[in-house]
């Protein structure tokens, strides 16, 4: 299989299951090759691992949830699979700088992973 053509149908698995657990078994069938294969494979393609480039996505994805809706913080981080709204907000000041409640409140500017 063409590498370049399968990371785009991962990718596009990806956005259309942000909001869903994901298998690596079913990311590695889309590409044909063992979960082991597509993990390094992946890293050495996007220069990081699935399990980051998955988190950033959804994290991304929550900032346009954050700013553009009234939804409650809490249903934001469950609706991107996290447990808690600790556990989220930690991730997102990680990558954001900010938390949630003041990316919603203030104008600031915030990272966003394509």
């Amino acid at each position: 299989m063409d590498w370049l053509k399968g990371m785009n149908g991962i990718a596009e698995y990806i956005e259309t299951n942000l909001t869903q657990t994901m298998q690596y078994a079913t990311l590695s069938k889309i590409v044909g090759c063992s979960v082991y294969e597509f993990s390094r494979i992946f890293s050495f393609m996007a220069g990081m691992y699935i399990s980051e480039y998955i988190r950033r996505r959804r994290l991304s994805q929550a900032v346009f949830d954050i700013q553009n809706s009234n939804d409650k913080i809490i249903g934001i981080a469950l609706k991107y699979c996290y447990e808690s709204s600790t556990a989220f907000s930690r991730a997102f000041r990680e990558l954001h700088g900010t938390s949630p409640i003041s990316a919603r409140r203030e104008s600031v500017t915030l990272k966003t992973c394509l």
